[in-house]
């Protein structure tokens, strides 16, 4: 890649303006590539939309097993909002994408694909977060989900987002109040995205990408030596003791240490096990099933409680979803479906938010259990007997 014969438009990913302006550059300037912020799930799915294929159902089974149930749950909240802001501007998420790929092919341009596996930003992003800065992200993701603005106003907003004064304003109040979020979502990916604009072998490129990252790929292409390897910008392995699972697992290691100390006082604890087994079960059965789970769901919810409050590496609601989506099937149409919800009523049937409803409800339940009910029901009064309280 010719650094002259390099031509980078910064889009807004909702905005009309942009898709006109990426066919317009693309078709004066007949690039022999045309490089797109998209990785290849991205590109996949974009593309799939846009033919009318339909999507695969989503293996929550899989998603749990990778251990990528907050990357799911991360790119559900994203989906949403990005979905929600072209409804309300009446411009498809990644329609400026499609629009330089479909230019691109016009012109017998080669498409290359030069953003990082959305999986691996998702999985870094949360691994950099502390807990405090989770909490707040995810309320203003919230507070952004259910913000009714209006809508011209929106689109000037938009717009004016491309404007070098605003969007170095944007950017700067993003490091400020969500710095590991901007390392990872900002930082780094205009890293990564000079990295693989220098890999192309071709002269004349036209890379297309969100306005966002065009000062800093610019910063990078201008200063080669400071672009980390692919090795720094793709490991996504914590670093780090996870204290808050520790902590946890100190709960139900404690009991068991109880109950252990108790037979080895020669206490009878028989008792005190049907409560345990019955309190933990009944628990998680009424949280699944006040959730809306099926009855097979809350079943299970009743005998895998006990097992799962024991060993930490096992949820009850975990499994009790992972029986809901057996009966309950959804696809990701169900993710986008989630920004026209008006109602209640909308919602409810929304296979997505049913899921991870029993998911939550079950969860809950179990911590009443765990953290109320059982040790003043169980663990306490199996103390006194044991240290003759």
């Amino acid at each position: 890649m010719k650094k002259e014969c390099l031509t980078i438009i910064g889009t807004a990913h909702v905005s009309k303006e942009s898709v006109e302006e990426v066919r317009n550059v693309i078709s004066e300037q007949h690039p022999e590539v045309v490089a797109i912020e998209l990785d290849a799930n991205r590109y996949k799915r974009l593309i799939n939309e846009r033919d009318g294929v339909e999507e695969e159902n989503i293996s929550i089974t899989k998603i749990i097993k990778e251990d990528k149930v907050g990357i799911f749950i991360a790119s559900i909240i994203l989906t949403v909002i990005q979905s929600k802001i072209g409804d309300e501007l009446d411009v498809k998420p990644g329609s400026e994408m499609i629009a330089a790929i479909e230019a691109g092919e016009e012109n017998d341009s080669e498409i290359a694909l030069i953003d990082r596996d959305i999986n691996i930003t998702l999985q870094r992003t949360m691994n950099k977060m502390g807990a405090y800065e989770k909490l707040k992200f995810i309320l203003t993701l919230i507070y952004s989900f259910f913000d009714d603005s209006d809508d011209d106003n929106e689109v000037e907003s938009i717009e004016d987002l491309k404007k070098q004064d605003v969007l170095e304003e944007v950017m700067e109040y993003f490091e400020k109040t969500s710095p590991s979020v901007y390392e990872v979502l900002v930082k780094e990916r205009d890293a990564y995205l000079a990295k693989s604009i220098l890999e192309i072998e071709k002269d004349h490129v036209v890379a297309v990408v969100g306005a966002g990252h065009k000062k800093g790929i610019n910063h990078y292409l201008d200063n080669v030596e400071e672009i980390p390897s692919l090795e720094e910008l793709t490991d996504i392995e914590k670093k780090g003791l996870p204290w808050l699972k520790i902590i946890l697992s100190l709960i139900p290691i404690s009991f068991v240490a109880i109950f252990i100390l108790a037979l080895w006082k020669g206490v009878d604890i028989s008792y005190s096990l049907l409560e345990f087994f019955l309190i933990s079960g009944v628990f998680a059965f009424l949280g699944s099933i006040l959730s809306g789970s099926k009855i097979q769901s809350a079943i299970v919810g009743f005998f895998v409680a006990v097992p799962c409050i024991i060993h930490p590496l096992f949820a009850t609601g975990f499994l009790t979803g992972l029986t809901e989506t057996k009966y309950r099937k959804f696809k990701r149409s169900d993710i986008v479906n989630l920004t026209k919800i008006e109602n209640f009523k909308d919602l409810w049937h929304n296979a997505i938010f049913r899921i991870l409803l029993v998911v939550i409800g079950t969860d809950i339940g179990v911590s009443i259990a765990t953290l109320i009910i059982l040790p003043s029901r169980v663990f306490i009064p199996l103390a006194s007997k044991i240290f003759g309280g």
